[in-house]
């Protein structure tokens, strides 16, 4: 049988110092892989020393991860996609296995999960951040995640083809990993070496800023994946608001026949309208979901 045209992915953004050993460690460990670096607006040598590597090297204008991602997934054709960050912190030895995984057992995302030995390699900070997030998806969407945030990943065709990419920063990975819970794809972790940068190089993530872009993307897809869920919560908040506000005006009229309080009144029951509507446009929008996540099925199943 043909063996399967493998493409391996590396977004980068000022990665002078590490990329030419990152094409060149896994043009070892992969060798009949083609070796893809987009170029994010570098203002080093990235691209010239990512080309004398031996990879194809593209540039993505639009600032940001997840545009070159969506770059990445439209420009590539191959049957089976390895993604990895160019900062040489991901361990090259296990991409045989990721993708014989995608290949044999017919995964469509594979998740490299970070063991790091060195708190320098693996912040506290970015840890912290890490769990509460995993945890917050399992909540929500009842993930079986434990690294989101990792950027070493595997994938079947299908999946990067059927892939929407609407993130444009650091939060793409959070979005990889709903969509995969969203299509029920199979999927797999394996646990990956992860090291510290080497001297002079530097990590783009701003722990706070994109850590409110990636709750802020969370957020947005709790709505588009679990509308009634989503407008239900925020309809029951808003109908106890008018049960606390028109209680005293109803107990007091029980009592006495009279309404003293008029404008409590006409607010308590404009909420009551207001949570209703809210739950109409929570039923409204699992129905346009539910077609939806249907049409996405039928082009993951085509791609």
């Amino acid at each position: 049988m043909k063996k399967p045209e493998v493409a391996v992915l590396i977004p980068c953004y000022n990665e002078a110092i590490t990329i030419a050993n990152v094409v060149k460690d896994f043009q070892k460990h992969l060798p009949h892989a083609k070796i893809y670096v987009f170029d994010n607006n570098s203002t080093d040598e990235t691209m010239s020393l990512a080309q004398k590597a031996g990879a194809i090297v593209f540039r993505e204008s639009y600032q940001g991860k997840g545009n070159v991602v969506r770059r990445m997934f439209r420009e590539v054709q191959a049957d089976i996609y390895l993604m990895v960050d160019g900062d040489e912190t991901y361990d090259a030895a296990i991409a045989p296995q990721m993708i014989q995984d995608v290949e044999n057992h017919a995964y469509d995302m594979i998740v490299g999960i970070r063991a790091a030995d060195d708190k320098e390699a693996y912040p506290s900070g970015h840890a912290l951040g890490n769990k509460l997030f995993n945890w917050a998806l399992k909540i929500i969407f009842r993930s079986h995640f434990t690294d989101i945030f990792s950027g070493y990943r595997a994938f079947s065709k299908r999946f990067v083809k059927s892939f929407p990419a609407l993130s444009s920063g650091f939060d793409i990975e959070t979005e990889l990993s709903i969509h995969a819970l969203e299509m029920k794809c199979p999927v797999k972790e394996v646990s990956t070496i992860y090291r510290k940068r080497p001297e002079g190089s530097y990590s783009k993530l701003n722990t706070w800023t994109d850590g409110f872009k990636i709750l802020w993307r969370m957020v947005i897809l709790y709505k588009e994946m679990r509308p009634f869920m989503f407008f239900a919560q925020i309809g029951l908040a808003i109908f106890a608001m008018a049960l606390f506000l028109g209680y005293p005006i109803v107990k007091n009229y029980i009592a006495t026949g009279l309404v003293p309080r008029f404008p409590t009144a006409i607010l308590s029951a404009s909420l009551v309208i207001i949570s209703f509507l809210s739950f109409t446009c929570g039923l409204i929008l699992e129905s346009l979901h539910q077609a939806r996540r249907e049409f996405k099925r039928l082009f993951y199943l085509n791609a």
